[in-house]
């Protein structure tokens, strides 16, 4: 369907009038967003907001990409999400706010993780993808996917106190290919050199705003309004309030669409990334099984992976480790006896247990299934204050 062929209700046109009346906008930009279908990969700290404007936009059909749960630890910067999602996979968190924000859109979700077997035969129902991912060889995957399909991917990026925006693989209305990703960065870091946000933190109010322009050159590539961040990267430093725009070019030997391509499909991307990933389950104990291990008198250690300010509300008497620190107090982990890693409700400790099992080779850890709310459900309803 073309967009020239797209009606509005009563209800739509009073809702988006503000777009509308804009003399560089107008009816035409607003048919094109409700013609429009976009793939969010990722809806955490960068999809929370990215979404939000995007749904209030008008984009016709939304696709929501995760297979996380909403966590406490999301709440400082996953704006989507309130207390009440805790637990709830993101996805659905994310279907059920946005469909209250704006009933005239469609919204499809994918309660999965994007892998190079799923990839092309998802993003190929979409005009353009929004990167909202934080590790590297997902960002490389959704890259090489829009590249091989011809679709725009507006990337983001947010770590500490600094974010990035660029519009990869789109192009203009001369015809000319801008760059992609790869262009930019043709190798992925050694591993472990770049922090994620869960390990190095990050300001809650960064991805807002980096979200919130990802969004605006997501609407910018839909609509043909203004000039997409194409062949340039942009960089917000929140510390110094200081911004810079970079031009980044096309590369002659970019292995993906140079001169002469060596990949011509989706890869391993976690091999290239140099990502170790294990293939064994993260072996896991019941609250009732842990409770009986308490009473039986055999040695184990208890770790809390949760904050200190969760610790300090209710805890079990583990040895508080916040996720962001666990590989830092490897050392202090035995590996001659039972480990039992919990946090609230599961999340963090597998986190953690597969951060630790890939670094330095830990056979003996276990993940308290449900975390502290099945241990309290379960066993110790008494220390119940969340």
């Amino acid at each position: 369907m073309s967009y020239k062929d797209i009606n509005f209700s009563k209800e739509e046109l009073a809702r988006y009038n503000r777009h509308i009346i804009i003399p560089e906008f107008g009816i035409e930009a607003q048919k094109k967003l409700k013609a429009a279908k976009v793939l969010m990969v990722g809806c955490g700290g960068l999809g929370s907001p990215a979404l939000l404007y995007l749904a209030a936009a008008g984009i016709g059909e939304i696709g929501i990409m995760d297979f996380d749960v909403v966590d406490d630890s999301n709440l400082h910067r996953q704006v989507l999400f309130g207390r009440e999602d805790v637990g709830v996979p993101k996805v659905e968190a994310a279907k059920r706010r946005l469909a209250s924000l704006n009933p005239h859109i469609n919204i499809k979700t994918y309660n999965l993780q994007l892998t190079s077997k799923n990839a092309l035969e998802i993003i190929k129902n979409y005009d353009a993808v929004a990167d909202g991912t934080d590790n590297f060889p997902t960002r490389y995957l959704v890259n090489d996917a829009c590249v091989l399909l011809g679709k725009p991917n507006i990337y983001a990026s947010v770590f500490q106190f600094e974010g990035q925006v660029s519009v990869f693989n789109f192009t203009n209305r001369n015809g000319e290919l801008g760059p992609n990703y790869r262009d930019l960065y043709p190798t992925p870091p050694p591993p472990g050199l770049v922090p994620n946000c869960a390990e190095g933190g990050v300001l809650g109010v960064l991805p807002g705003i980096i979200g919130s322009l990802q969004a605006c050159e997501t609407i910018k590539v839909i609509t043909g309004v203004g000039e997409p961040l194409s062949g340039r990267l942009f960089t917000f430093d929140a510390l110094s309030f200081e911004s810079r725009t970079f031009n980044i070019k096309r590369r002659p030997n970019n292995a993906l669409n140079g001169s002469s391509p060596s990949i011509t499909a989706l890869i391993d991307y976690e091999q290239f990334c140099g990502v170790k990933i294990s293939s064994l389950p993260i072996k896991e104990i019941t609250a009732t099984e842990f409770y009986n291990l308490q009473i039986s008198g055999e040695k184990f250690q208890l770790i809390d992976v949760r904050e200190a300010d969760e610790y300090e509300k209710v805890n079990i008497e583990g040895e508080l480790m916040p996720l962001a620190t666990i590989t830092t107090n490897a050392e202090k982990i035995r590996k001659d006896i039972k480990v039992v890693i919990h946090c609230k409700m599961g999340g963090r400790s597998a986190k953690a247990i597969r951060e630790l099992e890939e670094k330095y080779g830990f056979t003996n850890l276990y993940n308290l299934k449900g975390g502290i709310f099945a241990f309290i459900d379960d066993v110790q309803p008494q220390l119940n204050k969340y």
